[in-house]
């Protein structure tokens, strides 16, 4: 059947179902005539009288209606087809993978994906922890999140989170046998934890400022981690200073299991931004996620 046979039927059903060619024309959004010649063209490729034109009315003829009986279910059928296609788009559904760090996935991303998912139970999301820098189009990530600061230029970011800061702490224990550094270059004397940075497989270079005077410091200390999250335990048990995401501790320091220090020294880093490449069609469930991040 070529395609415009298909369509004729269409509008044949529009007029038996309406029973008139006046209104299945205004259904159908074209003029009578219109409508009329196309089903004579239709009755005359069949070679069969399919309606029964009076003044009056518009009568299916017997073929007609088997016609219909043919037709309509199969029509149906397509319509309720469609109709969940357009369900699936006004419903989002699918898999967003993400790859973020540790302090980014519980600081930021967790809390405020966690109710909306459950408002959406056909998002399926990945959140991979790994604080080195990942390909996302390369390694088939939708998105990335990273520091302000971080982004690469040809990526679309959207800031999700508030500007933030890294602070030294330690324990009272540890900070009983050394005196309190009053300068960041006073660290030099102390036992830090240092942070090794896995995109740049070297040590992290505690980052400084004040009135205007960056300075960036070497440490030294007997561990070495990978997370915030170990440094902070390895800062508690008093095995010397960390340079830690500020949100993380300040419940300790307020019940002074830690003790904070260089705080004037301090800066402000650029919050988080959820980045992912310009050139893309986003799906409908990532731009759920998207929306629930932004701030």
């Amino acid at each position: 059947m070529k395609r415009e046979d298909l369509n004729d039927m269409l509008w044949f059903l529009a007029v038996a179902e309406e029973r008139s060619f006046t209104k299945a024309a205004a259904k159908l959004g074209t003029s009578q005539s219109t409508i009329s010649h196309t089903i004579k063209k239709l009755e005359a490729r069949m070679g069969l009288r399919l309606l029964t034109r009076t003044t009056r009315s518009v009568v299916p003829t017997e073929a007609g209606e088997r016609l219909i009986r043919s037709l309509a279910p199969r029509i149906e059928e397509i319509e309720t087809e469609i109709d969940a296609l357009m369900e699936i788009r006004d419903k989002p559904s699918g898999y967003v993978r993400i790859t973020l760090s540790d302090h980014a996935l519980q600081s930021v991303v967790w809390p405020k994906l966690r109710s909306v998912l459950k408002n959406y139970p056909d998002i399926k999301v990945e959140l991979n922890s790994d604080n080195g820098f990942r390909n996302i189009v390369e390694e088939k990530f939708d998105a990335g999140v990273r520091l302000g600061e971080s982004v690469d230029k040809d990526m679309i970011a959207v800031r999700i989170g508030p500007d933030w800061r890294l602070v030294a702490v330690g324990s009272r224990k540890y900070f009983a046998t050394k005196p309190i550094p009053e300068t960041p270059q006073d660290l030099v004397g102390h036992n830090c934890i240092n942070h090794r940075q896995s995109h740049l497989g070297g040590l992290y270079g505690w980052e400084f400022e004040k009135d205007g005077r960056e300075l960036r410091v070497r440490v030294e200390g007997q561990l070495t981690f990978n997370t915030s999250y170990a440094m902070i335990d390895a800062a508690l048990e008093g095995y010397g200073i960390a340079y830690v995401p500020e949100n993380l501790v300040e419940s300790l320091v307020a019940a002074g299991e830690l003790v904070q220090v260089l705080d004037d020294w301090t800066p402000l880093f650029p919050g988080y931004y959820l980045y992912y490449p310009s050139r893309r069609q986003n799906s409908p469930a990532f731009k759920v996620v998207v929306e629930a991040l932004r701030v």
